[in-house]
């Protein structure tokens, strides 16, 4: 199972464990604690595609930056 799924989970079950506490003590419906969560349910698995990046074949440095012809650390260009 995804970690994010499971993240939603653990929190949603904390809230319901929370708001039940606090109706029991407090005999008073804590639904804000539910909503942080609504955007999670509601979201499609579309992650955002990050900008493809350019590395130093020498020595590793990357960078998503265009203005970035040649490795800033030792010169190379990039790939």
């Amino acid at each position: 199972m995804d970690r994010r799924i499971l993240t939603l989970l653990a929190g949603l079950l904390a809230s319901l464990v929370i708001s039940a506490a606090l109706w029991w003590y407090f005999e008073t419906l804590a639904v804000f604690l539910f909503l942080p969560f609504v955007p999670f349910l509601f979201r499609r698995g579309d992650r955002a595609r990050e900008p493809e990046g350019r590395t130093c074949p020498r020595c590793g440095f990357r960078t998503t930056d265009p203005g970035y012809e040649y490795c800033p650390r030792d010169g190379e260009p990039l790939e």
